[in-house]
């Protein structure tokens, strides 16, 4: 159980995850990778955009508000070669050449317990909010329905970002929904998200070559699905500059009165709530600041999201006395 570390949360089981630090990697080894994605930036550049630069920097201090606990590890540096483009693009080359030679699927992020337990959980909530239901913490006069003529799963257009090999699609079109688009930043991945869903029978799956940290997509969906793309984001030496563009680009991928539904394995439940609610303090503070936009009334603003809810029948075992999860799942409302 060594590189483990447990977070209590106050009434729900908590979530213990393995340590990054047994993904750092060496200066030889980031120089390398530096050299194999300079040509194409896997998450484009940035820096030198300076107004970007600015607005980021000003808002790390909103992150430095729930990210205290992990000072001293984030101090450390500790990132993965899984943060870099390079290291997926190698990596579903492989997974392509797998398929074509052998018909293999290749890796399910998570594994596959874990993909059916969100598919199946996303649809329940999907159909509570098509019918107007919603958890007493979030309801409220302005909550309405979601396609009140809509209340088949196909009346929900869904977007998965870093679909990976896209068989989260493929699970979610076996539940009824059939408007159904994935993003991923590897080539690789897009041609076998693509090969899979026409051997599979999905052939009207959609599948796209878009950075979700620069997107190119300018439709909005009523569902947007995470799974495992921001933990690799968070694991790139840049991550709190990155976490920060995903945030931005996420909230105008959803549709208002749609859902994001992360799944994660380097956050737990709380630290995404936490980090959500950084972002509404963030986009607050913007609309206040003086010469913003819209003056006075664009500080009434609703937050982009709002915590609705996470689950909780994932496996749990016991360490030191607390009870951890690997995994948690959490939706958000989009306002």
């Amino acid at each position: 159980m060594d590189g483990m570390r447990l977070l209590p949360e106050d009434s729900d089981v908590s979530q213990l995850r393995p340590s990054a630090a047994t993904d750092l990697i060496s200066d030889d080894d980031r120089s390398v990778a530096a050299d194999s994605w300079s040509i194409k930036s896997e998450y484009g550049s940035t820096l030198d955009d300076e107004q970007r630069h600015a607005d980021a920097t000003e808002a790390l201090n909103y992150r430095a508000e729930y990210s205290s606990d992990k000072d001293e590890q984030d101090g450390e540096g500790v990132s993965s070669m899984l943060g870099f483009q390079s290291y997926w693009d190698a990596a579903y080359a492989d997974e392509l050449a797998n398929f074509r030679e052998h018909g293999h699927t290749g890796e399910v992020w998570f594994g596959g317990d874990v993909m059916e337990n969100v598919v199946s959980w996303t649809k329940g909530l999907c159909m509570d909010i098509s019918k107007g239901h919603l958890p007493n913490h979030v309801a409220d006069a302005d909550s309405e329905p979601v396609g009140q003529h809509e209340k088949e799963m196909s009346g929900w257009s869904v977007l998965d970002i870093g679909t990976g090999n896209g068989l989260l699609l493929q699970e979610l079109a076996k539940q009824g929904f059939s408007d159904l688009t994935g993003t991923d930043y590897s080539e690789g991945a897009v041609d076998l998200a693509r090969s899979l869903a026409d051997r599979d029978g999905f052939a009207s799956l959609k599948f796209l070559v878009d950075d979700i940290l620069e997107t190119k997509l300018d439709k909005r969906f009523l569902l947007v699905m995470d799974k495992g793309t921001l933990d690799a984001i968070g694991l790139h030496p840049d991550s709190p500059i990155k976490r920060l563009m995903y945030w931005d680009s996420v909230s105008r991928l959803v549709a208002p009165g749609g859902l994001l539904v992360i799944t994660s394995c380097n956050s737990t439940k709380d630290e995404l709530v936490e980090e959500v609610d950084t972002l509404n303090r963030r986009r607050h503070a913007a609309c206040q600041a003086p010469g913003a936009a819209g003056g006075q009334e664009a500080s009434v603003d609703p937050p982009p999201f709002r915590y609705l809810d996470h689950i909780r029948t994932y496996p749990t075992f016991t360490f030191g006395g607390s009870v951890g999860s690997r995994v948690a799942t959490v939706a958000f409302l989009r306002n």
